[in-house]
């Protein structure tokens, strides 16, 4: 199966591009695959549009995904620099900045276009090794071949959780640690709440300590689609050190902003298929003092969320 594989990233981006177009039709018009879920929350985000935008959205955003897995699975195969003449960066001084002072930043960045080309472009472009938390596949195999085709640029692909540790190892050295940032966060884990698309949206919170652990910049990472298969980035920064209170807006707050002001400029280029919102804001776990005790004789019991 590995070996099947990286024989399909050898295949030319063209005729991946059929394939996936093909897949699309398949999806999008026979399995209809989450249709119901991706309409409604493109209609709860943009009301004000009319039924027959909300469905090119929609449309749209099926055939970008389609084009983006076939890009990933050529990538897989090329080199950072085959990839970096199809990603340009419009701004590089923050990240220059910071290497020549040693010091690492954070990139935040979303599944916006096609995140997958960012870590090897990124990587040729800036010369600096970019380090991407990733969560591990259940497939061996799998997520095998996934680290070893995210290492090609020189970064080390970081198992979500193993951050922390790994983290500390590599304090002293320069490097780009590039963290996806609009996944949802565990229901029982902390979270930054905002409101999102018209709706209460949780995020993770832990790009405020990584960024004030390691005092780096924090970068907003924005890519934008040219053409099929054509990339632009622009880095945006989110917060700098040194850190102080002067503004004190969360860090994940300014990312949700410029995300959303990111999909509202191109709907199309996000990842809906991801199921973004899958519990309500007031689902929030009880506090110790409002969760029932245990009883006597039952060390640790604990009551289930009514």
């Amino acid at each position: 199966m590995r070996f099947l594989l990286k024989a399909v990233t050898r295949v030319p981006l063209p005729v991946l591009y059929a394939l996936g177009t093909f897949i699309y039709v398949v999806l999008f018009y026979v399995f209809r695959w989450r249709r119901e879920q991706v309409a409604s929350d493109i209609a709860r985000a943009f009301p004000e549009k009319t039924p027959d935008e909300r469905a090119r959205i929609l449309q749209q955003s099926y055939r970008n995904i389609a084009d983006v897995v076939m890009e990933a699975v050529w990538g897989f195969g090329a080199t950072a620099e085959a990839i970096a003449k199809r990603v340009t960066f419009e701004n590089r001084d923050v990240v220059d900045s910071a290497r020549e002072a040693r010091q690492s930043v954070v990139l935040l960045t979303p599944h916006f276009c096609n995140w997958e080309w960012l870590l090897p472009a990124g990587g040729a472009y800036f010369g600096l090794p970019i380090d991407a938390v990733y969560q591990k596949q259940r497939v061996d195999f799998l997520d095998d071949f996934l680290r070893d085709a995210r290492t090609r640029a020189g970064g080390k692909p970081i198992v979500r959780e193993d951050f922390v540790y790994e983290l500390m190892n590599r304090a002293g050295v320069p490097r780009g640690y590039a963290l996806i940032a609009d996944q949802t966060p565990p229901r029982e884990g902390k979270k930054h709440w905002s409101r999102f698309l018209n709706r209460d949206t949780a995020f993770f919170v832990g790009a405020e300590k990584v960024a004030h652990f390691l005092d780096s910049p924090v970068l907003y990472v924005a890519m934008r689609r040219v053409a099929r298969g054509r990339y632009s980035v622009r880095l945006h920064p989110l917060a700098m050190p040194p850190f102080d209170t002067e503004d004190d807006t969360p860090i994940m707050e300014r990312f949700a902003q410029r995300l959303e002001a990111a999909v509202r400029e191109s709907p199309a280029d996000w990842l809906w298929l991801q199921k973004r919102w899958k519990y309500p804001k007031t689902d929030e776990p009880e506090s110790d003092a409002r969760r029932p005790r245990a009883r006597r004789g039952a060390p640790g019991a604990t009551t289930s969320a009514p």
